[in-house]
């Protein structure tokens, strides 16, 4: 008997990814804890955490090579757990550790690759080369894989994820134990499709600054759970710690702390020697400057710095934040 039709677009309609309250739980440990996700479509999004934290499984789930304990999950209007064929077909997958049969060549793995996944002969070669030249393994193609370091590895890994022209990449952990400039490649590649071909990409990584550069938006897994989405400044906006300001004014430091105190969105403005340390909900520069000027205070400097994702991630693992109150 054979399977039913879908209901999956072939248009550009819809999430690229949904999951409602996806769960996972082996031999009663909860690997992933009532996910709820949505990934747009065109955008890159990243799941960082921790080894552990729930990622992989979550990846598996949505390609349907393991079936989650509860919820449900929609990869472009499919469901991994009837349709993980139909997804594999529209999705590309580069896990943490590729496999190549490392006696061929970069080209021979990438035309096994493309017949396996079906790509017309006629198209295969053109498609190849087109490939080869996007992840800068032209020059090496006909080199065995044995030969290559793991950064070459992993781009060849992306050009087989590509080869059947996917509408979704998802890179699980792609630049771990690669050198500096086999990263710096690695996210140029990413940014390239997002920007040329509107691909999703859904990248997974515990290296917070590589995921910042490239993703549109950010989901932090802590113990399984879901803790807070968001691009950097939204999840920056969801902890205590906010925005905090340096003020420097020629005189009557006291009266500009007096007037600071009165700006919507400011939680505190302390004097500390020369300085006044203004903290806020929000960048509240503008009215600091006008409010100054408008009392004849003369401002002499003026610095801020937001929370950066290093901050917003160590405020989330370590449970600074209520996880119930955050959207995610």
């Amino acid at each position: 008997m054979t399977d039913q039709p879908t209901t999956e677009s072939k248009g550009q309609d819809g999430p690229a990814v949904v999951a409602d309250g996806l769960t996972k739980v082996y031999d009663g440990f909860v690997a992933v804890d009532h996910l709820d996700l949505t990934i747009e479509r065109g955008e890159v999004f990243g799941i960082v955490g921790p080894n552990g934290a729930g990622k992989t499984t979550t990846i598996l789930m949505l390609l349907g090579l393991t079936e989650p304990t509860d919820g449900s999950a929609r990869v472009l209007g499919m469901d991994p757990a009837r349709d993980s064929l139909r997804i594999k077909s529209r999705v590309g997958y580069l896990p943490d550790e590729v496999g190549f049969y490392d006696d061929l060549s970069a080209r021979a793995n990438l035309r096994y690759a493309a017949e396996l996944n079906r790509v017309p002969k006629a198209e295969i070669d053109s498609r190849m080369d087109q490939l080869l030249e996007s992840v800068g393994l032209s020059g090496t193609a006909d080199k065995r894989v044995s030969e290559f370091s793991r950064g070459m590895r992993q781009r060849l890994g992306v050009a087989e994820a590509l080869i059947k022209n996917p509408e979704v990449l998802i890179l699980d952990e792609p630049t771990v134990n690669i050198d500096p400039e086999g990263v710096r490649e690695l996210l140029d590649l990413v940014q390239r499709l997002r920007s040329e071909s509107g691909i999703t990409v859904v990248l997974a990584s515990h290296l917070l600054h590589q995921v910042e550069q490239v993703c549109d938006r950010l989901g932090i897994f802590v113990s399984g759970r879901m803790a807070a989405v968001g691009t950097v400044a939204e999840l920056a906006a969801g902890i205590e710690k906010g925005h905090t300001f340096e003020v420097e004014v020629a005189a009557r430091a006291i009266d500009a702390v007096t007037l600071m105190e009165l700006v919507p969105g400011v939680r505190s403005a302390t004097l500390d020697g020369e300085r006044i340390v203004v903290t806020a909900d929000r960048d509240v520069r503008p009215e600091i400057v006008e409010l100054l000027a408008d009392n004849g205070l003369g401002l002499l400097g003026l610095s801020t710095s937001t929370v950066d994702l290093d901050s917003i991630y160590h405020t989330y693992f370590t449970g600074a934040v209520n996880h119930d109150n955050v959207n995610a």
